[in-house]
């Protein structure tokens, strides 16, 4: 890393580490270090009365140190929190030789190197526990200073508390945050938690591909690229829809994914452009069966992560006890928009959104313009979790006609704190009708609206052979996380966010070039 700048700290550590060579120390051994216990086992399971724990193996990252001439402390951070070391000279450098204690331990080492230990555990004369080092190894030298929270006459320093510096380097906040690891626990039980249930229900996980030739299975605007060997155009997928329904075709009668999807769209609290959505389908099965399906999905998700139904999210206190709400969109907008749009043409709509001051754009077709309407006066009330049902065909290219009413379609989103949480379909399985959908959002992006569905003419093929009546649906991971975990940002339940590359690391790679 030439013409790399580096602190009066940095530098010192840099030396430290050239002098732990010097002295023939590797401060980044390759041998497999033995480790069988935790920081919180050892809590858990120490009896002083039994003195059992008496050949620990333990491994962490020094975050404390107090030297105290022969004898010290240090507080070690494992996987699962911290527990105190005491270290004396003469139990880890046996003999004449005390250059382990008096210039490593002493000197060289620093807060954030990760260090193993060897030893058994015991209660101080202070009553705390902790376990006493026989053997002190050095396992990875750090290089840089971590941001450790002090606090000085009721002031706090260095705590690490800037959004973004917390996403830009998301190792540090898990280090100096260790609550921030909560967070992504409860988002791997939620996952763990939904196969479980899925797989009892008898659907099968699946894979389908990232890379695509048509981005189909939903409204948005793809990221591209370019595949030399083939000569193509590929696109990174928007949604994996139609390839599972594809797998209906084939003869599955549940299938599901927890998929990446890539939407090359805007970025805000709720919006990443890569992120993480489960699609399930399951044969012989209507819009109102998935209503039952996702309502009970929700409460046992809730349940297991949480230990309870009602979570606080942001100001409001949510409830994923079922059932929930279902409100047709139409009746959603006359009752928050003071409008029924029912029956109306495209025209209609515009002076519609005219006089609701909703503003639209000239490429928009009556289901975007219904669709603003909605966001517009709608979403913002549905704080309690509510299925908004039945939305006009021009909403739902992929979606059965209403059994009732042919210009509405079998179709719910679930909204939670007035963001769409899961969005789902009776599931179109008519050729003809397919394709002229298809054809209708192809006469839309003619018009400019780029995220109008591309005509996906093997998909078309595809239920021309048979797909039975299928119900699906699809679940925002990421969104799902922030509710489960009362998070704001989604920004907090992804480890590593997209964001604008750093400035001073963009200029250390120019330097390197």
């Amino acid at each position: 890393m030439n013409n790399v700048e580096f602190s009066e700290q940095e530098l010192q550590r840099r030396n430290s580490l050239e002098q732990i060579r010097a002295l023939g120390i590797e401060p980044y051994p390759a041998p497999l270090y033995p480790v069988n216990a935790t920081a919180r086992q050892i809590a858990a399971e120490y009896d002083p009365e039994q003195g059992n724990l008496q050949d620990l193996c333990i491994a962490g990252r020094i975050m404390s140190r107090r030297i105290m001439g022969a004898a010290s402390f240090m507080e070690l951070q494992d996987e699962t929190g911290r527990i105190q070391v005491y270290v004396k000279r003469d139990e880890i450098c046996p003999g004449e030789d005390k250059t382990m204690y008096n210039t490593v331990f002493k000197k060289l080492l620093d807060i954030g190197d990760i260090v193993g230990i060897k030893g058994f555990a015991f209660i101080t004369q202070t009553g705390q526990l902790s376990v006493h080092a026989k053997e002190l190894t050095l396992l990875s030298k750090s290089l840089r200073v971590l941001p450790i929270v002090k606090e000085a006459d009721g002031v706090v320093h260095d705590a690490f508390t800037d959004p973004e510096l917390r996403y830009r380097q998301r190792y540090v906040d898990l280090v100096v945050n260790p609550q921030v690891k909560e967070v992504f626990a409860k988002r791997a039980k939620i996952i763990s938690t939904m196969r479980r249930y899925f797989d009892e229900a008898g659907c099968l996980e699946v894979e389908t591909p990232i890379l695509q030739s048509i981005p189909g299975g939903a409204a948005a605007r793809p990221f591209i690229t370019h595949h030399n060997a083939l000569d193509i155009p590929l696109y990174l997928r928007i949604a994996n829809e139609l390839y599972l329904k594809r797998l209906i075709v084939g003869g599955f009668s549940g299938v599901y994914e927890f998929a990446k999807d890539f939407r090359n769209e805007g970025m805000d609290k709720t919006h990443n452009p890569e992120f993480t959505c489960m699609e399930i389908y399951v044969a012989y099965k209507d819009y109102n069966w998935m209503m039952g399906f996702v309502e009970k999905m929700l409460e046992l998700v809730s349940t297991e992560v949480n230990g309870t139904t009602q979570l606080t999210v942001g100001e409001h206190t949510v409830d994923f006890k079922a059932p929930y709400r279902r409100l047709p969109i139409l009746d959603a907008i006359r009752e928050y928009a003071g409008v029924d749009v029912r029956g109306m043409d495209e025209a209609q709509l515009r002076a519609a959104c005219k006089q609701l001051n909703v503003e639209v754009e000239p490429s928009m077709g009556k289901g975007k313009l219904i669709d603003a309407i909605f966001g517009a006066y709608c979403e913002d009330k549905l704080i309690q979790p509510t299925f908004i049902t039945d939305y006009p065909v021009e909403m739902s290219p992929l979606t059965k006609r209403h059994r009732e009413d042919p210009t509405l379609t079998e179709r719910f989103e679930l909204f939670v704190c007035g963001k769409e949480l899961a969005n789902a379909y009776s599931e179109l399985n008519d050729p003809i009708d397919q394709f002229e959908r298809f054809q209708e959002q192809a006469r839309l992006k003619s018009k400019g609206d780029d995220e109008a569905m591309f005509i996906d003419m093997d998909f078309v093929r595809a239920l021309e052979y048979g797909m039975p009546p299928t119900s699906g649906m699809g679940m925002g991971i990421d969104r799902l996380t922030m509710f489960m975990t009362g998070q704001t940002n989604i920004q907090d339940v992804l480890f590593f966010p997209q964001m604008k590359p750093e400035k001073k690391l963009r200029k250390e790679t120019e330097n390197e070039d």
